[in-house]
């Protein structure tokens, strides 16, 4: 006879599958092979079609947390037509390949090893000749992984900064408009790099909206920002004084033209090269939506766009779920309220964490004591912050259970301690590495 689940048990069976469902929608092999087809010699990339008998050698590069499957996805389509390939990924990303180098590499904080790995893409590509095509495998993570600090910066100035501006709450957007113009790389550097050559960008997306001049510090794409850009970036959260002197010389050279800008739109190294999104959180939302209908629970695709501090984001999410408890508004029950996006958190306290988990324990002090909703926050990438959760799960219960541990919720949130209280609760969502990253997955479940 089957045991019947409470009700708290259910929601999290529910929350659970849409999750699956979502990390399913974003398999980056599938997207890959969605997007990319060979028939004989001709090899069609979105709308676009290439006669790979015009090509002497096919190089493929990349960086992020998808680059592995990414990897081979394009060797089963290409297979030995691959000249040589080296693509970055994060530790514990790694997969077998046969043309195709993978090397393992620090994030968020660039190391040795992503410098090592981004000189061998550059030695690859400085080969590349106008009749040569470069496939360039591009998702979340990239701007850590792939790392060549422009002369006179060394990888210690660029960690300072890149901790620093993680720890700052800088959005993904203003902490890319400062590496672009620290790096050979990024900002349009490897499309430099890479001409007269063509050159096909992979992309798989994990910035809102999907802009590509942000996803991955944008390598292969025209960049509208600026050197005043990236400098009132580090005004705006008061790192001038905390940068290393030799990334102010830099940016204050820049600003004074001494050196040259990052390629701009309309530069002629861009004639020759397609970016094409092969996967977002677009898609992992609308999975994660279907997968509640088929539940049979009434679904608000809230946004897909979600930004802002971790725990102001939550206190409204939590407002929705009790709104709904209160009046079956804005959706009746039973309900899914789902949304996707990438918040931030201004790091203050000593304690571990990442935006979901912090996103999480918020919600669970706002709808402390209330019957029936339950609130997920869900990293795709399966790292939340410096842990190795994905995220966290709270519902009405989860402050009484910590109360009767000695944990008390409001001092882990002021110490951004949300992976210490959360794991001795037992609510820590871990899945390893997913191999994929298309930012985090909100989910309020109310009956």
């Amino acid at each position: 006879m089957q045991t019947r689940l409470s009700p708290a048990e259910e929601r999290r069976q529910w929350a659970s599958r849409m999750v699956q469902a979502a990390l399913r929608a974003v398999d980056p092999a599938a997207a890959v092979r969605a997007h990319v087809q060979l028939t004989d010699s001709l090899l069609q990339v979105g709308q676009q079609v290439y006669d790979l008998s015009n090509y002497r050698h096919i190089y493929v590069v990349g960086a992020g947390k998808a680059g592995a499957p990414m990897s081979q996805a394009i060797e089963d389509i290409l297979g030995d037509r691959i000249t040589a390939g080296v693509v970055s990924v994060k530790y514990g990303y790694g997969a077998p390949t046969r043309r195709i180098q993978i090397e393992q590499a620090g994030h968020p904080i660039p190391d040795d090893r992503g410098v090592q790995a981004t000189q061998k893409m550059i030695a690859l590509l400085e080969q590349a000749g106008p009749d040569d095509l470069v496939i360039c495998l591009i998702s979340g993570g990239g701007s850590a992984l792939m790392v060549a600090p422009v002369p006179g910066i060394s990888l210690t100035d660029e960690r300072r900064l890149t901790n620093a501006l993680l720890r700052s709450g800088a959005t993904i957007t203003e902490i890319n408009a400062v590496r672009k113009h620290l790096s050979r790389t990024k900002g349009g550097g490897l499309a430099r790099i890479a001409a007269p050559a063509t050159v096909v960008s992979l992309i798989l997306s994990d910035v809102l909206g999907n802009p590509l001049d942000v996803i991955a510090s944008g390598p292969t794409v025209p960049d509208p920002t600026t050197y005043v850009d990236a400098w009132q970036v580090l005004e705006r959260y008061g790192l001038v004084d905390q940068a290393p002197p030799a990334i102010i010389q830099r940016l204050q050279d820049g600003l004074a033209g001494r050196v040259p800008e990052t390629p701009k739109p309309g530069d002629p190294i861009f004639a020759r090269t397609q970016n094409v999104v092969i996967a977002s959180n677009a898609h992992a939302v609308q999975a994660a939506v279907e997968q509640a209908r088929r539940d049979a629970l009434h679904v608000l695709l809230l946004s897909t766009l979600i930004e802002g501090e971790a725990r102001e984001v939550a206190k409204v999410f939590a407002a929705i779920g009790r709104e709904i408890c209160r009046s079956d508004r804005p959706v009746p029950r039973p309900a899914a309220v789902i949304a996707g996006g990438e918040t931030t958190v201004t790091v203050r306290g000593q304690g571990r964490g990442g935006r979901n988990q912090e996103f999480a324990l918020s919600a669970a002090i706002q709808i402390a004591g209330a019957e029936g909703i339950t609130v997920v926050a869900f990293a795709t990438d399966g790292t939340d912050g410096p842990t190795d959760a994905a995220g966290a799960i709270a519902d009405g219960s989860t402050l009484d259970r910590a109360s009767k541990l000695g944990l008390d919720a409001r001092s882990a949130l002021a110490d951004n301690d949300s992976y210490t209280f959360f794991q001795r609760l037992g609510d820590l969502i871990v899945t390893g590495p997913t191999n994929t990253n298309v930012d985090d997955l909100y989910i309020v479940i109310v009956t």
